[in-house]
């Protein structure tokens, strides 16, 4: 027998859960990028044509929109797009750092070097390579970009998010490989404002890495011992792109 079929026949026993948003016109997407971006499944070959008959679609959208990696390009003037980067990086041991108990009581909490420190008394360390990801249940927010910005009465967001201790932690302690979050930016909104920049993002993409916003149903996936797989097109030169991920989980 093939040993990798026998394999895939051992993995079919786990859990497998999306973790990407589904995605449609009406999908939000940030303020900055203009209007009339997204146009999805626009029918320009349609049913009947005399040449053959099938259906054609177009697809016009932000490279981060909805679930989307972003790579290095996205804030590094020199940083890496996402050519660079083959299959074979795109796999990753899963560790679900979860603070929605906190962000429920507080929703500016950026996740501490303490909190990953707890998970790594109860889990183990963090293996190199690994892919962190945030749960914050913050992803039960969409579709609605209010929602998930969390505004005030004078435009201004409020959210959870990631600090760059933290951050600096998982990199430069335990060499992980990316980063992952419910939220729509990296940094907590607090911390963001403070710096007058997001520069969690930018600590993050400029030291090559890469992240992966706007996940969910990371409620479903074990704390530890799952994998994540990360997907995209094979397009060029992208500073993002939307992201088909999934964890297999115990």
């Amino acid at each position: 027998m093939y040993e990798l079929w026998e394999g895939l026949k051992r993995a079919k026993e786990y859990k497998w859960v999306e973790l990407s948003h589904p995605l449609d016109n009406n999908s939000p997407f940030w303020a900055g990028i203009p209007e009339g971006s997204v146009e999805l499944c626009k029918t320009v070959y349609d049913w009947g044509n005399p040449m053959l008959d099938c259906l054609i679609q177009t697809f016009r959208f932000p490279g981060q929109f909805g679930t989307h990696i972003d790579f290095p390009s996205h804030f590094d003037k020199e940083g890496v797009s996402s050519e660079a980067y083959g299959v074979e990086q795109l796999v990753f041991p899963l560790c679900v750092i979860d603070v929605s108990d906190k962000v429920a009581k507080d929703v500016h909490y950026a996740v501490t070097v303490q909190d990953i420190l707890d998970y790594e008394t109860k889990y183990g360390p963090i293996p190199e390579g690994a892919f962190v990801a945030l749960r914050t249940d913050w992803s039960k927010r969409w579709p609605s970009m209010d929602a998930l910005s969390n505004f005030d009465a004078e435009g201004g967001e409020h959210t959870p998010g990631w600090s760059m201790e933290a951050l600096k932690y998982i990199y430069e302690t335990r060499s992980a490989a990316a980063n992952g979050h419910e939220t729509i930016d990296t940094d907590a909104s607090t911390l963001a404002a403070q710096a007058g920049d997001l520069a969690c993002e930018r600590y993050v993409l400029s030291h090559g890495k890469i992240q992966v916003e706007l996940l969910r149903n990371l409620d479903q996936v074990a704390p530890a011992g799952a994998v994540v797989a990360v997907s995209f097109p094979r397009i060029t030169g992208a500073t993002g792109l939307p992201a088909r991920v999934w964890a297999v989980t115990p």
